[in-house]
C-alpha cells in the first residue's frame, strides 16, 4: 500500500506540474474562441483509446487496483503532454460517483456482456428478446451510493491532497452514450432487432422511446435537483470549453443543464435512413438535448446525408465528420453554422502501417475542402486500437497535423 502511494505521489507531482504550464490556458482560449466560431486555427485533439495500453501498460507498477486505475490515468496523462496537441491536461483529479447500477441495468434489465478473444470486441447478450420482455423494464432513479463514493474520494485524497486538487464528481449515469437512448436500447434490444422493430411494430418502438425519454429526463432532473451536475458534467468530445459558458472547474457550484455542454450520437442508428432516425430517435432526443447550453452530436456514423435533420436541434454547435462520412459533402452542408469535428480514419493514419507522406497529403486534401465553403473545423484523431507499439505515430501525426493547421 505504502508502496502504492509512493508511486501515485510521484506521478501527482508530475501531472501537476504540467497542469499549471501556460499553454494550458492557451488551449482552453483557443478551444473557447474555436467553438464560438473566431477565426483561429483548428485545433488538434488525440483522444485516449486503447493505444494508450502498448505506451504506459507495461510500466504499471501499483498492485492495489484502485490505485492502479490511478497510476494509469496520470501515466496516459504525462505521456499525451509529449504530443503537443491540443488536449489540456486539468489541475484536478476526479473521483466518480459511485453508482449501484450501470448505464444498461439502470433500466432493471442487466446487460450481459461476453468477452471474446479479440481483446476489442465485446458481444452483448440482449435482454429484450421479445417485446413482451419490456414489460420487465423500471422506471430509473437517480441514486448514489455515498458510502462507496466518499470511501473512493477519502482513499484517493489521502493518497494524493496537498499535490493536485481532488473532487468527486456527480453527474448522473444516464449522460452522454447512456442518455442518447440508441446506446442502451441497442445493448437491451439487439442492433437487429431494432432494425426489423422499425417496420414491423413501430407503435411498440415509439412507445419504448417515449419511456426511455422520460426515464432519461426523469433521472437528469433528480440529479440537477440535487446539485449534482457541476462543471466536470461538460461533455462534447473534445475540450468543452465555449465563450458565454463558464470554464470547467472542480468543486464548483451546482449548475443547470443549460450552463454547460451536452453530447449525443446514434451509432445504432449509422444504417437507417434520415427519415427513420429522425422519427424512431432524434425526435426522442431532442427534448433532451434542449435542456443544455450547447450540443454537439454524432461519434464515429456517418452523417453525410442527416445534416439537415440535425438542423432541428437548435443548441447544436458540432457535429461529428467520421472517417465513414465523405468530407465535402458534409463541409458543403455544415459551412460555416455549426463545427465540424473532423476524425481521420485512425487505421490510415497511424494503425495499419505508417506514411507520413500520405498523412501529410490526406490532412492537406480536406483542409482545403473545409476552406472552400468556409467551414470550421477541428482535428480529432479517435477510436485507435493500435499504433503497433510505435509511439512515434502518434508523435509525428500530431507534429504535421499541427504544422498544417498553424498554415491557415
Amino acid at each position: 500500500m505504502d508502496k502504492d502511494i509512493k508511486i501515485l505521489k510521484e506521478l501527482a507531482k508530475e501531472y501537476a506540474e504540467i497542469s499549471q504550464k501556460d499553454v494550458q490556458n492557451e488551449r482552453r482560449r483557443l478551444w473557447a474562441a474555436h467553438n464560438a466560431f473566431h477565426e483561429v486555427r483548428p485545433p488538434i485533439y488525440i483522444r485516449h483509446a486503447a493505444w494508450l495500453t502498448e505506451v504506459v501498460g507495461d510500466k504499471l507498477q501499483c498492485e492495489d487496483g484502485f490505485y492502479r486505475r490511478y497510476e494509469y490515468f496520470l501515466r496516459c496523462a504525462i505521456f499525451h503532454d509529449t504530443l503537443d496537441d491540443d488536449y489540456i491536461i486539468e489541475p484536478w483529479i476526479a473521483q466518480k460517483a459511485v453508482f449501484d447500477t450501470t448505464g444498461e441495468d439502470i433500466w432493471g434489465l442487466p446487460v450481459k456482456r461476453i468477452h471474446t478473444e479479440k481483446k476489442s470486441v465485446t458481444k452483448y447478450v440482449h435482454p429484450i428478446k421479445n417485446p413482451e420482455d419490456f414489460a420487465k423494464i423500471i422506471v430509473p432513479t437517480h441514486e448514489i451510493n455515498w458510502d462507496k463514493t466518499n470511501a473512493a474520494y477519502d482513499k484517493l485524497k489521502d493518497a494524493l491532497d496537498g499535490i493536485i486538487e481532488v473532487c468527486i464528481d456527480t453527474t448522473p449515469l444516464l449522460n452522454g452514450f447512456y442518455a442518447d437512448l440508441s446506446t442502451v436500447f441497442g445493448r437491451l434490444r439487439g442492433f437487429e432487432n431494432m432494425l426489423w422493430d422499425m417496420v414491423d411494430r413501430p407503435e411498440w418502438l415509439h412507445e419504448v422511446m417515449a419511456f426511455m425519454r422520460d426515464g432519461v429526463l426523469k433521472v437528469q432532473q433528480e440529479a440537477e435537483d440535487a446539485g449534482h451536475y457541476t462543471l466536470l458534467s461538460n461533455e462534447n468530445q473534445s475540450m468543452p470549453y465555449l465563450e458565454g459558458l463558464e470554464p470547467m472547474r472542480a468543486n464548483s457550484r451546482p449548475v443547470k443543464r443549460n450552463e454547460i455542454w451536452g453530447f449525443m450520437a446514434a451509432q445504432e442508428f449509422a444504417g437507417v435512413s434520415p427519415q427513420m432516425h429522425d422519427e424512431f430517435l432524434l425526435q426522442y432526443q431532442m427534448p433532451i438535448m434542449e435542456k443544455y447550453g450547447a450540443i454537439a452530436y454524432g461519434c464515429c456514423e456517418d452523417y453525410t446525408h442527416k445534416i439537415d435533420m440535425l438542423r432541428q436541434v437548435k443548441n447544436l454547435r458540432r457535429i461529428a465528420v467520421s472517417p465513414f462520412a465523405q468530407v465535402e459533402k458534409c463541409a458543403e452542408q455544415i459551412g460555416g453554422q455549426y463545427i465540424a469535428s473532423w476524425r481521420p480514419s485512425p487505421s490510415a493514419m497511424v494503425s495499419s502501417g505508417f506514411d507520413p507522406a500520405y498523412i501529410r497529403k490526406h490532412i492537406t486534401e480536406n483542409i482545403k475542402l473545409f476552406q472552400k465553403y468556409n467551414c470550421r473545423f477541428d482535428i480529432c484523431l479517435k477510436d485507435i486500437e493500435t499504433i503497433q507499439n510505435q509511439p512515434h505515430r502518434i508523435v509525428e501525426f500530431t507534429k504535421i497535423a499541427r504544422e498544417l493547421a498553424e498554415t491557415i
